[in-house]
């Protein structure tokens, strides 16, 4: 398991509000953190368990994309968590 740096999680958010729209971006993942990687599992925390439903049925091809060409890693899954599960 690798820890994500601070640098890549904030990659992968603006790289994630530059396809979305910043007014998405503010709605949907606000308070959004991208954490850690397992093999080709990419994990993250979103601020309620709806949120974090909505992100990944809506936008889990497009995080891992971002995320494989930010961590230079092949990303195929996304897995998102309320952060009261953290």
């Amino acid at each position: 398991m690798m820890k994500l740096t601070l640098i890549q999680d904030q990659a992968i958010q603006a790289l994630v509000a530059g396809a979305v729209g910043a007014e998405t971006f503010d709605r949907v993942f606000a308070g959004i953190r991208f954490d850690e990687i397992e093999s080709t599992m990419l994990y993250a925390f979103a601020r309620n368990e709806d949120v974090a439903s909505d992100i990944e049925d809506s936008f889990s091809p497009l995080i891992a994309a971002v995320a494989s060409r930010v961590l230079n890693k092949q990303v195929d899954v996304v897995v998102v968590m309320p952060k009261v599960l953290q």
